[in-house]
């Protein structure tokens, strides 16, 4: 069920809600937490279908704050807000609350928002586009107890990269850290079995609009305590993740996605395998992120301590060169 409001007001929204409640049944109580979802008019829907999909692990209020894409503040626009309520099969297990603010009414987005959170509950932002320069300390961030961005929706996805290393607040996260979670399970589960040998270097390699490759890397160099040697591909099969290999004395354990979906496993003296390893869907990411509340202290470390040690090594080994 879906029920415009044009041209309304946040109180007018809240009672719209209690009187679905009371007259449908349609919206449930129990919602562990409130998502806020920033985006612009036009490009809300992928991020609606994924929250409603995350819902069903996640049940909560979803919130999306649209505004117009050229200017959200445009002082010759009429200031309002249409508002349109999604319970029921519209919404998953949430309910959802669309607000497209227009003029003056965009200049205040925390203001927006706020009557419409649910009392005592955990309050996440998601900017699935392009996010503020400081997360943190933005309108919606400064509500949220995580806020969560994507650095490969960004222009410059390896410039957003080193951004959020500077912008960087507890309670950060990035989806270009959360596509990386197979891929860490993985390689951890390598490297934690016999012989138990160090290893002495890596290689990684994955597409140039790939921030994960590059933080895959400063995780491994961070927890290795080795050089890492990473390179971006082109060419049409170039997405995300190509290949990390890890040499040891016994030999060179390579972990390779060729094609979609598929890694293979070569490791000395084992038989070749065939793994499932999939790119990681915006559902699926939305909700690993949503499991937890707390801040992701190894993220963290990644993006402040391992991204500039990585860049260091790259420095020293290429003599200064980008």
């Amino acid at each position: 069920m879906i029920v415009d409001l044009p041209n309304t007001t946040t109180s007018k929204i809240s009672k719209a809600l209690v009187r679905i409640r009371e007259e449908g049944g349609a919206v449930a109580l129990g919602r562990v937490l409130t998502l806020i979802i920033a985006s612009t008019m036009g490009h809300e829907e992928e991020a609606i279908e994924a929250a409603n999909d995350a819902s069903r692990e996640h049940p909560m209020r979803v919130i999306v704050m649209s505004t117009p894409e050229s200017d959200p503040t445009d002082p010759h626009a009429s200031a309002r807000i249409d508002a349109e309520i999604r319970v029921g099969g519209d919404a998953g297990a949430s309910e959802v609350i669309v607000l497209r603010a227009y003029g003056d009414a965009a200049s205040d987005q925390e203001s927006l928002v706020t009557g419409l959170l649910l009392p005592d509950a955990p309050v996440v932002a998601w900017w699935p586009g392009v996010a503020p320069v400081v997360p943190a300390e933005s309108p919606l961030g400064r509500i949220a107890y995580r806020r969560i961005t994507d650095a490969s929706a960004q222009p410059d996805p390896q410039a957003a990269l080193h951004h959020l290393c500077a912008s960087y607040r507890p309670g950060d996260t990035d989806f270009a850290w959360t596509r990386l979670t197979l891929w860490r399970a993985q390689l951890a589960a390598v490297l934690d079995q016999p012989p138990y040998l160090p290893v002495t270097a890596v290689r990684v390699s994955g597409a140039a609009d790939s921030p994960s490759t590059t933080l895959l890397a400063a995780w491994l160099s961070m927890q290795l305590q080795v050089p890492v040697d990473y390179e971006f591909t082109t060419g049409p099969m170039s997405h995300g993740i190509r290949c990390v290999h890890l040499t040891r004395s016994a030999g060179v354990i390579s972990l390779e996605r060729e094609v979609p979906d598929i890694a293979t496993l070569t490791q000395p003296g084992q038989p070749v395998q065939d793994l499932t390893l999939k790119r990681r869907s915006l559902r699926d990411c939305l909700s690993d992120e949503l499991r937890r509340l707390d801040p992701d202290e190894l993220y963290g470390e990644v993006i402040t301590r391992g991204l500039p040690h990585l860049d260091d090594v790259v420095a020293e080994l290429t003599g200064g060169r980008s």
